[in-house]
């Protein structure tokens, strides 16, 4: 086949399965939890390395920040023979509870962002595919994290989150602010929304583990706020997750 415009490569790379930190700069470190790691390929924001896992080949590859680059990512790879795909992110935490250094397994997001409009209405709901929400769940207990499992919100705008007064919409970012934490949203973060509608749609599955980087909420209410910008759990939890997939009879369509 034709290399793919974007990621810029085609399918000889032979991977099922693709873990996806959305930092280039994150991948190498991924990539030394698995057998065998190399490079592969860099394009863009899309920097790749291979390796293996129960003798079978993974890749792990950027995004980019946000929905946009995400959402290409899950398309090409899709054409090029992956058909499981596990988000390694970072978030804020908004649920009181989630503190900086534990990781959300997202089961679903809110689509506060723009790029899976362009998919699909909106009332149609982004969550995870059950079977690799599970591996990431059973992973987190194997390895004894400290986890939450649940609904995170998926935004565009990292200023907005952070400085809603200085927006002419800010009106509207903090009212829905304070709907999401009254529904029990975990935390914010930028890409799965994208990641998990895309790949309904194309028919492939998706999950999503997210190291807590802090939580302003509990900031705000006087609570002991740790910052955390360790993502190894999340990492050791990803790999772990598709240790267990692979054991249980791997990837659709594959």
């Amino acid at each position: 086949m034709e290399k793919q415009y974007h990621v810029d490569f085609d399918d000889s790379h032979g991977a099922l399965y693709a873990i996806l930190p959305g930092d280039p700069g994150r991948v190498e470190k991924i990539a030394r939890h698995l057998d065998n790691p190399r490079f592969f390929h860099q394009n863009r924001e899309y920097t790749a390395w291979l390796g293996e896992l129960a003798g079978k080949t993974v890749m792990v590859i950027s995004t980019g920040m946000g929905g946009p680059s995400t959402a290409i990512a899950v398309e090409e790879l899709f054409k090029t023979g992956v058909r499981s795909f596990i988000r390694i992110g970072t978030c804020g935490g908004m649920a009181l509870p989630v503190m900086g250094g534990d990781i959300v397994i997202a089961t679903g997001a809110i689509r506060m962002e723009g790029t899976t409009r362009e998919y699909v209405p909106v009332e149609f709901p982004a969550v995870a595919d059950i079977d690799i929400t599970g591996a990431l769940v059973d992973a987190a207990g194997k390895l004894g994290q400290k986890w939450h499992a649940g609904i995170v919100q998926c935004k565009d705008s990292f200023y907005g989150q952070h400085d809603p007064e200085r927006m002419p919409a800010g009106y509207e970012l903090k009212d829905k602010w304070e709907a999401w934490k009254k529904a029990g949203c975990l935390a914010s973060e930028m890409e799965s929304a994208a990641l998990f509608i895309v790949s309904q749609i194309l028919g492939a599955r998706a999950g999503c583990v997210l190291n807590v980087v802090w939580n302003q909420e509990r900031e705000k209410a006087g609570m002991s706020n740790p910052h955390c910008h360790d993502t190894e759990a999340a990492i050791k939890t990803a790999v772990e997750a598709v240790r267990i997939l692979l054991s249980r009879g791997g990837a659709v369509n594959g």
